[in-house]
């Protein structure tokens, strides 16, 4: 009897293992199986539509484990993703519980931007433009994570961020407006205006969705050139650092009716 061929092993080995990886491949998307994950997924708690982009956007380990189920199996259905995804699923539920999920946890909301922006990027270029929104990131971004906050995302000129309370948003918004005093470029010194709501917003990924979401934006889009607006809710979270000035029953679309709004100005802010 001739030894064997390594070769020949080699060979037979990596028939095996491809034939073991079909039949997995059919189970996993076998109907019966797949139907009784899903069944099963329906029944726990959290969000039977984990998974998809608005859910798993993010670079928290549970919504990094999401992109990659669902990047695995996104051309065929699978049992295996159905079951990851419940995993996930009851984890979300859990956070909820105990607060850290969406639409249970109080935060205050801040959008900022920088006022005439637009018109002055027409006639200073993309070059400048960049040059503009680096520097007011390098100075201002610090801000909001020296006052407690989170960066949710930035919008262009501007950004989202979130806050354990009304004042410490108000807080960083003021440190952001004296940082920008010492940005200057191609002779344009931007100025930024913001808006701060207090509400329960929901919660997918690392995104914050809803109402509340909706009401801070309007607020700041309605702030002037150094202004920074508060609704009623955000302005009953005030200190004695900041003060306030009533400024209009604000009407917008997508606000609720009657929605009263002041200009805020924190002391100190630092």
């Amino acid at each position: 009897m001739s030894p064997a061929d390594p070769q020949d092993d080699a060979v037979a080995a990596d028939g095996r293992m491809r034939r073991a990886l079909g039949r997995l491949r059919r189970l996993d998307g076998h109907p019966l199986l797949l139907g009784a994950a899903r069944a099963l997924r329906s029944r726990l708690p959290g969000d039977v539509d984990y998974g998809d982009p608005l859910s798993t956007a993010g670079t928290e380990p549970p919504q990094l484990i999401g992109q990659r189920l669902a990047a695995l199996s996104s051309d065929r259905p699978s049992a295996l993703r159905e079951v990851g995804m419940s995993a996930l699923q009851v984890w979300q539920s859990v956070s909820e519980a105990s607060g850290r999920g969406h639409g249970h946890e109080e935060v205050a909301i801040l959008f900022t931007d920088l006022a005439g922006f637009s018109d002055w990027t027409l006639e200073a270029g993309d070059t400048q433009a960049l040059e503009l929104l680096r520097r007011v990131g390098k100075v201002g971004e610090p801000c909001v994570e020296r006052h407690g906050g989170r960066i949710v995302k930035r919008l262009g000129d501007g950004l989202m961020a979130v806050f354990g309370d009304a004042a410490a948003a108000v807080e960083a918004a003021t440190s952001m407006q004296d940082a920008l005093r010492d940005v200057e470029v191609g002779g344009h010194r931007p100025r930024l205006r913001a808006g701060v709501h207090v509400g329960t917003p929901r919660k997918l990924g690392s995104d914050y969705f809803g109402v509340d979401v909706n009401v801070a934006a309007r607020i700041a889009a309605a702030a002037g050139a150094d202004q920074i607006l508060v609704s009623e809710a955000a302005r009953d979270q005030l200190n004695e650092n900041v003060r306030t000035r009533r400024r209009w029953v604000f009407n917008s679309k997508g606000t609720p009716k009657g929605l009263r709004v002041y200009a805020a100005s924190a002391e100190g802010a630092g």
